[in-house]
């Protein structure tokens, strides 16, 4: 059987016990959490935006939270065991310089999540200035990582105002 490539936008996650299955994303300055039990061999995908996705540090955190535990709890329906979680977490650029650096807040977010809950992160690939392209197969825990530079160039001013053509009437 061939392999089925599904694809995961901001806001969205996907768990999968299934061999052929593929979990992708692009990632900017949103966070994408890959775990995986090797021994049941299931695993699965988010795409969090955390940071600034609601108002008040608190608020935030608890989605951060939710948004991880419901990834976890598909997994346990799946037969997946918390202890034996693995983990690797990829993207928190920072996309547009000059602007709050959220993809940094939602790496550490995560990051300290991991460690609260004694979740081995066993490779990570955060920060820059970089899109990611990610492919994960759930149940090897495999992934494969593209970065794609993505560079927003300023729009030149004009030095001088350009002349308006008219009949010379001025309204002020």
């Amino acid at each position: 059987m061939s392999e089925v490539k599904s694809v995961i936008t901001q806001g969205q996650r996907l768990v999968s016990d299934d061999p052929n299955v593929a979990i992708s994303t692009l990632l900017g300055s949103c966070v994408a959490c890959c775990l995986w039990d090797p021994v049941v061999q299931a695993g699965g995908m988010n795409h969090m935006l955390i940071a600034g996705r609601v108002t008040g540090e608190t608020q935030a955190a608890l989605a951060g939270v939710n948004e991880l535990e419901l990834l976890i709890n598909d997994l346990l329906k799946l037969g997946a065991m918390r202890n034996r979680l693995k983990a690797k977490v990829f993207g928190g650029a920072q996309m547009v310089s000059g602007l709050s650096d959220i993809g940094a807040a939602n790496a550490t977010f995560t990051l300290e999540f991991l460690a609260r809950e004694n979740i081995e992160c066993q490779a990570q690939s955060l920060g820059g200035d970089s899109a990611r392209n990610l492919v994960f197969w759930p149940c090897t825990g495999a992934v494969r990582q593209r970065m794609q530079r993505m560079e927003v160039q300023p729009e030149p001013i004009a030095a001088t105002p350009p002349e308006i053509s008219g009949n010379g009437l001025e309204l002020l």
